[in-house]
């Protein structure tokens, strides 16, 4: 079972100047959270304890002052920075003295999963021993993504970054699951034409070892991926639509720790008391108090 995970929240984020001048874009609201909350629950959900987040050197104390040491929600988070965005595998290389050998759960810190299931595809694909795993959308326009080519059994067939003619419309969304070999394969990746470590080369390495499974994320889940404002505001007014129509918060870390055991009640209700007038205080000490606590993860 995997047990380790990593945030990428890197990068300049520049398609989103200038809201993105003086602060990072990993921190800016999804409806009434950060969007950093959206990874680091999605991994929690996958039964990711130990999480490692990587961001630029300027950014770090910001988030270390959002998640601290992660102790509050019974996990653990380090930090490591990446000084400039040289692709998505090289965070896979930052962190290989925190993968450490083993198996990992690998998420873009701008990636925002929902679901009724979810954390029961996410554990499943934490339980997986070998090869590696994408998670796979069906889209519209797959031109504008990596597209993924899937056979009978769920291995993916190819991967295609942005093809013109594709051959599926599910793309590659920004959630891996990499089994041990992960550290030896990364080392050998070579840069790509625009000079960075393509996730997609990694991905193709495991295609050609038939190692590479494809989780389906079909009606009923949504993604987003936060990277222009249209899909921030798109985002954000999905979240506010379920969380109003159903009282419900969508990736509350103290919901999450508490329904997976990893805090107690009393735990929930001190973290409660610290947000007095505030709805989100109301909802934790509801959780507690009401039908809440029945609902399903």
């Amino acid at each position: 079972m995997i047990t380790k995970g990593i945030i990428l929240a890197g990068g300049k984020s520049t398609r989103l100047y200038p809201v993105t001048h003086s602060v990072s874009k990993h921190l800016l609201p999804i409806y009434d959270k950060p969007m950093i909350y959206y990874p680091l629950t999605t991994l929690m959900l996958a039964g990711v304890t130990d999480v490692l987040l990587i961001t630029r050197p300027e950014e770090l104390p910001l988030f270390h002052q959002v998640f601290k040491d992660g102790a509050q929600w019974g996990i653990s988070i380090n930090y490591a920075v990446q000084k400039e965005p040289r692709g998505l595998a090289d965070a896979l290389l930052i962190g290989h003295h925190f993968i450490n050998d083993g198996p990992v759960m690998f998420i873009l810190g701008d990636n925002i999963f929902y679901g009724e299931g979810l954390g029961g595809l996410l554990r499943n694909a934490a339980k997986a021993a070998k090869g590696a795993q994408v998670f796979a959308y069906y889209v519209e326009d797959p031109t504008r993504y990596g597209v993924v080519e899937i056979d009978g059994n769920g291995h993916a067939v190819s991967i295609e970054e942005k093809p013109k003619a594709p051959k599926s419309s599910y793309a590659v969304t920004g959630l891996y699951v990499y089994d041990s070999e992960i550290s030896s394969i990364v080392k050998d990746v070579k840069p790509s034409a625009r000079g960075e470590l393509e996730i997609t080369t990694v991905n193709e390495i495991y295609l050609s070892r038939r190692q590479l499974t494809v989780n389906l994320m079909g009606r009923g889940y949504a993604w987003f991926d936060t990277g222009t404002h249209e899909s921030l505001l798109e985002a954000s007014n999905f979240v506010a639509m379920i969380q109003r129509r159903q009282g419900l918060q969508i990736a509350c870390p103290e919901e999450i720790a508490y329904r997976l055991n990893l805090i107690d009640e009393e735990k929930l209700l001190q973290m409660a008391a610290s947000l007095p007038n505030t709805a989100y205080g109301r909802y934790l000490d509801s959780l507690v108090r009401s039908d809440k606590r029945y609902l399903t993860k």
